[in-house]
């Protein structure tokens, strides 16, 4: 059984724009082969210039650095495809497959921020995204959405099938994103000059962000409530008018943005962090709440979208744009240790509930059923084929907040706490 996956947005550069979806990627490279059936082989599709190794995964480089998105969807869209009649199954593992594709396929979707922000696109990428992302889902045998909160995007927006759509929601590195020893933060924060209190907030200064309604919120606070507050990411679309926006409210003196954190410092920012502010008005998942949380941050963030899936009780969560609520937050957090300390506490708790393992498992489900579908019209031997003929069923979603059980996870005798 051969399946091959569109790996050509992982990248290992620094400050790669895809970051998001690069680390998906890699993580479920790494992680496929050890929970699929032995005799599935997986070829990775990538751009000539990425040297990335997987255990049991077979890289195949193309001809042309992928890296630039033009270069990227021209090798996808005419050369590539004549390289995917020998997969039994591909994995188009961001939004969109070749228009010419004879194997059957699954498709990864983040978000549809492309339908419900066109603004921050230009015209030409937005019309591609908005038709080849639907042209794929309705090709593709299963689609693989991130949260409940894509897969409801995909079902209102593209009127993709509901049944059809598997939800696999993201996972984080555990050796990574964890509470880490006193004397190395100490450490840190002597590195950085670092408050003994501050607030933190890690993303791209873009008004979906949302930090205006967090700059006001925080401007509502006395000066004696006001911790310092971190601004960590880079400056996306109108991120300019964000930082304008901190000397227009006065304050300048209180609001820092450090601009992009390098990967191996996010973990201690976190760690050093009072708590942790993510006031998006829309993600596909909200990989940082995620992060913020498996390193003991307390969290404030929106209810919106997929982050109130991530953060369930354990998180703070807050209507994006209500202002009042916003201030009321941030003063509880300045003045109630117990609450920060319960904060901490349920947030590793909630961490634990996810895991790269358990996206890959749920994701070959999905290629199970995808593989089944095509066993209707055409008998598979081996594992693929004795689960179609057995009416196999995969397992699972997210929905209200609590993580239901795969069927991996019920056999592992695994309990999940919210």
């Amino acid at each position: 059984m051969k399946i091959g996956l569109n790996a050509h947005l992982h990248s290992q550069q620094a400050g790669y724009r895809s970051a998001g979806i690069s680390g998906y990627i890699a993580n479920l490279l790494r992680q496929l082969p050890a929970i699929a059936p032995a005799h599935w082989q997986f070829e990775a599709l990538v751009g000539a210039a990425n040297p990335a190794q997987f255990e049991r995964i077979k890289m195949s480089r193309a001809a042309l650095d992928t890296q630039s998105p033009l270069r990227r969807i021209i090798w996808e869209q005419t050369l590539q495809p004549l390289k995917l009649r020998q997969f039994d199954l591909y994995h188009a593992l961001a939004f969109v497959a070749p228009i010419v594709l004879a194997a059957p396929m699954v498709v990864t979707v983040y978000d549809l921020s492309f339908l419900r922000f066109p603004e921050r696109l230009r015209p030409a990428r937005r019309l591609y995204l908005r038709s080849m992302t639907a042209l794929t889902c309705s090709r593709a045998r299963r689609v693989l959405a991130i949260s409940q909160s894509t897969a409801d995007d995909l079902v209102a927006w593209l009127g993709a099938p509901a049944d059809k759509i598997d939800v696999t929601p993201l996972g984080y590195d555990k050796a990574v994103f964890r509470p880490l020893p006193p004397a190395d933060l100490a450490q840190f924060r002597r590195k950085h000059d670092l408050p003994e209190r501050f607030w933190l907030y890690v993303g791209t200064l873009e008004p979906r962000k949302n930090l205006s309604s967090l700059l006001e919120a925080y401007r509502r606070l006395s000066k004696a409530e006001r911790l310092p507050l971190i601004l960590g990411g880079g400056i996306g679309w109108q991120g300019q008018a964000i930082l304008a926006d901190i000397s227009r409210l006065g304050l300048g003196d209180s609001v820092k943005h450090i601009g992009f954190i390098p990967a191996a410092d996010l973990p201690f920012w976190y760690n050093c962090a009072e708590a942790f502010m993510y006031p998006s008005v829309y993600e596909g998942f909200g990989l940082p709440v995620l992060e913020a949380m498996a390193c003991g941050a307390p969290v404030l963030t929106s209810e919106a979208a997929a982050l109130k899936e991530v953060a369930g009780s354990a998180g703070k969560c807050i209507p994006s744009n209500d202002i009042e609520a916003w201030a009321s937050a941030l003063k509880r957090v300045a003045s109630d240790a117990d609450w920060r300390e319960a904060a901490r506490v349920n947030g590793l708790e909630r961490a634990k509930l996810f895991s790269w393992e358990r996206t890959a498992e749920l994701t070959v489900d999905s290629y199970h059923k995808a593989l089944a579908e095509r066993d209707l019209r055409q008998p598979l031997g081996g594992d693929a084929g004795v689960r179609a003929q057995a009416g196999y069923q995969g397992s699972s979603s997210i929905a209200n907040g609590s993580l239901k059980k795969s069927s991996n996870e019920k056999a592992a005798g695994v309990e999940s706490k919210s």
